[in-house]
């Protein structure tokens, strides 16, 4: 009879561990940044919302979906535009989860599965444009992928926030050719910028010589200051030969001041 109570109390102590075991194993904790997908017995039951719950041990299980958003590299890869330029491209996109049970049921890896969609969006948006558009235009090809990537991602339980095209590098050669093409258009503002300064100044110098022209004695008094401009460098020589009529000029020009 002893020995039948004391296997009783055994037996009895161990159910009492295992259902401590279990109740344990029940309670969970679903951080505020976490949805948890229910499913019973292999069927979808439902979400729970952040704070503790309890799950049904091997009746339930839970799985977890991150809601914060995420970033994905698009690794660098070479694609050929349309003028067949080959460009070698990366970018970064940044999507988050809006339908956690869409992300467990509907798709086995939602996080490789935006990567490589957005890769391959990728390389059909800059295969459609040409080099320059690519260069000068990243927002608007960032734009058309995150249309293009949005779209079919909705059906996932995913929304993609922004995508950003980090790099887009040339060929060594084609560099070398925009450079010197960059070089000759500067040459040529230059060139053409000499060119309006000598038109305008000839057109200055004109109105000079029509402005001296008007008096007699306007030539002989210029002539006479870019002397005295050049005396004033003790370097210089200058013979300076007067004309015989130079005091008239002079007496012409102070009457007519006067």
């Amino acid at each position: 009879m002893e020995a039948l109570i004391g296997s009783g109390v055994c037996i009895g102590g161990g159910v009492l561990v295992v259902l401590a075991v279990l109740a344990l194993r029940s309670v969970r904790v679903i951080y505020q940044y976490e949805r948890a997908v229910i499913f019973t017995l292999g069927k979808f039951s439902g979400i729970r919302e952040p704070g503790m719950t309890f799950v049904i041990p091997i009746v339930q299980t839970m799985r977890k979906v991150d809601m914060r958003i995420k970033t994905a590299d698009i690794p660098r890869q070479e694609v050929m535009t349309r003028d067949n330029i080959p460009l070698l491209v990366n970018a970064v996109v940044y999507f988050k989860v809006l339908d956690p049970r869409k992300v467990i049921i509907d798709i086995e890896d939602h996080v490789f599965a935006v990567r490589q969609y957005t890769q391959a969006a990728l390389r059909d948006v800059i295969g459609n444009a040409e080099m320059d558009f690519a260069l000068t235009e990243r927002e608007q090809i960032a734009d058309d992928i995150k249309e293009i990537v949005d779209s079919e991602t909705t059906g996932w339980g995913v929304d993609v926030e922004a995508i950003k095209i980090q790099e887009v590098e040339l060929p060594a050669d084609m560099k070398r050719a925009m450079a010197k093409q960059a070089e000759a258009e500067r040459e040529r503002r230059a060139v053409i910028i000499a060119s309006e300064g000598e038109l305008s100044a000839s057109k200055n110098l004109r109105q000079a010589a029509e402005e001296l022209a008007l008096s007699d004695g306007a030539l002989h008094l210029r002539t006479l200051q870019t002397i005295r401009d050049i005396a004033a460098d003790p370097s210089e020589k200058i013979i300076l030969f007067v004309p015989s009529d130079f005091g008239k000029v002079v007496n012409s020009v102070v009457k007519s001041d006067k």
